[in-house]
């Protein structure tokens, strides 16, 4: 799912037209502008399921040996958690509550901890000449169905696109930064239905690297997922800030 990881020129504009009106119509009107600013900000966020200790275990692996040989990229903590990306979108900052309960619908009807998922390649996202690498799990019908079910609950509070603003951070090189802009622009329908791709990310390489690596026999394994949350996107695709969760043993 794969991600990656400044700034973009913040609304001047509309800050300078907030305080023209709290000048000229005083603190009520400065309020309600103020209101309406925030309605226009903008969070780029993942859904996503948590995988079981199974999982963790092969990613911390595979995270160990890529930062060896490219120490530039993230080591996996609580800024960079292992996940399976559902979806991503841009969505009204105002909204997310509400998103969290259309969402949570989603996730209450469905069968979580009864999902058995296989893992079963390495694979990379590229971008310039280095790469997001992350192990890919088989899409079974039930991971399609809830992807589907999620992308047409949250689609009322979505936007087309966002700026860097909307993740946590941005990166160095703008580049990054407008792949990874576009990349969540175009999740659905470039990385949904029968193009999904579920994965874990695990790290970062130079694309020589990546590609002798998933060129290399993978051992399959079995895992089930430990939780399903919201996060707040971060550099390189990570999920960086948790925003909510739901606990799926009840």
């Amino acid at each position: 799912m794969k991600l990656i990881e400044t700034k973009l020129i913040r609304r001047l504009f509309c800050g300078a037209m907030v305080y023209a009106m709290a000048l000229h119509a005083g603190t009520a009107m400065a309020q309600q502008a103020n209101a309406g600013a925030a309605d226009n900000k903008i969070t780029a966020i993942d859904i996503l399921l948590e995988p079981d200790a199974t999982m963790l275990k092969h990613c911390e692996a595979n995270n160990a040996r890529l930062l060896k040989v490219y120490p530039q990229g993230f080591a996996l903590d609580a800024a960079h958690r292992p996940h399976i990306t559902l979806i991503q979108r841009f969505v009204r900052t105002a909204d997310l509550e509400k998103m969290y309960a259309a969402a949570g619908k989603v996730f209450a009807a469905a069968n979580l901890k009864e999902m058995k998922l296989e893992a079963f390649k390495y694979y990379y996202l590229p971008t310039k000449d280095i790469g997001v690498a992350g192990i890919v799990v088989k899409p079974t019908p039930e991971l399609l169905k809830l992807q589907e079910e999620l992308i047409t609950a949250v689609a009322p509070f979505t936007v087309e696109t966002g700026p860097i603003s909307a993740f946590t951070a941005g990166h160095d090189d703008p580049a990054i930064d407008a792949a990874m802009i576009q990349y969540v622009t175009t999740f659905v329908p470039k990385a949904s239905g029968e193009h999904f791709n579920p994965h874990v990310s695990t790290g970062v390489g130079t694309q020589a690297y990546l590609d002798k690596m998933v060129a290399e026999p993978f051992e399959q394994f079995s895992f089930s997922p430990a939780g399903a949350a919201v996060y707040q996107l971060g550099p390189f695709g990570t999920a960086a800030k948790k925003l909510k969760v739901w606990d799926l043993k009840h």
